[in-house]
């Protein structure tokens, strides 16, 4: 097709596809040396003004107008579902707080640690809690990302970062025609691992966390008179508390 011919087709273009169609044609012939500088650099400028025309009516209201009404109808602006939006944290100061708390609570060791950003390391914490608690992490990246206080793709480059550093394995629960499942991490680094288990334990809650925490101290002395006998009965300690000591006639004290 000669540069006229192009010219000619582009006049008559209607769509914006024909004229994208147009300008991988004009590029390509001048590749070849069908068309010199001059011709292609004007038909390209050609090209952008008639898009520039044909902008205006190649819309949906235009070519389709029963499906945009039907659109409008439905309180869409447009015939195509809504995108969703990324989600976004709703107090940014209190996430960015977390990730540094996180960050530099010594996730792994420093030799390790230095080859992560602090977004990267807060994600890497919350991976090394889930492995100390439950042998491996099955959060998905959503969920280390929410509880790192940083957003999906840092928590997704962290993780990749890591297995490709030979430091945790991730394993794909892929399944047909359902939703897949959250991956399964484990720490295979030896060192990391030592530095998980020497870690701080989470404390356990209700009546086991009681027994293997261990005894109590009480800060206050044992009030010795608590239980005992005034005048044959049993007294409270807040009575005993309250009453003044008197001597009894054979010589002893007694609360009154």
């Amino acid at each position: 097709m000669t540069a006229i011919d192009l010219l000619t087709a582009i006049a008559g273009a209607k769509s914006l596809a024909a004229l994208d169609g147009f300008c991988r044609a004009v590029w390509s012939d001048w590749g070849a040396g069908r068309l010199t500088d001059e011709q292609a650099q004007s038909l390209a400028e050609t090209i952008e003004a008639r898009r520039r025309e044909v902008r205006g009516v190649d819309r949906l209201a235009v070519r389709a107008p029963q499906v945009a009404a039907q659109a409008r109808a439905a309180g869409r602006p447009s015939h195509f579902p809504p995108k969703h939006k990324a989600a976004r944290s709703p107090d940014r100061r209190a996430s960015i707080a977390r990730r540094r708390t996180l960050a530099a609570s010594g996730p792994m060791p420093p030799q390790l640690a230095s080859q992560f950003t602090t977004g990267e390391l807060a994600a890497l914490r919350i991976v090394a809690d889930a492995v100390r608690d439950r042998g491996a992490c099955m959060l998905t990246l959503g969920e280390i990302a929410a509880r790192a206080g940083i957003c999906v793709t840092t928590a997704r480059n962290a993780l990749r970062t890591a297995a490709r550093d030979g430091l945790v394995t991730i394993e794909e629960r892929r399944r047909d025609k359902r939703p897949n499942l959250a991956n399964v991490v484990r720490v295979v680094s030896r060192e990391w691992k030592t530095w998980i288990e020497r870690g701080p334990k989470r404390k356990a809650q209700g009546r086991a966390g009681a027994a293997e925490g261990g005894g109590c101290k009480k800060s206050g002395a044992t009030d010795r008179d608590s239980f005992r006998i005034l005048r044959g009965d049993r007294v409270s300690r807040g009575q005993l508390s309250q009453n003044p000591l008197r001597k009894t006639p054979n010589g002893v004290l007694r609360r009154t």
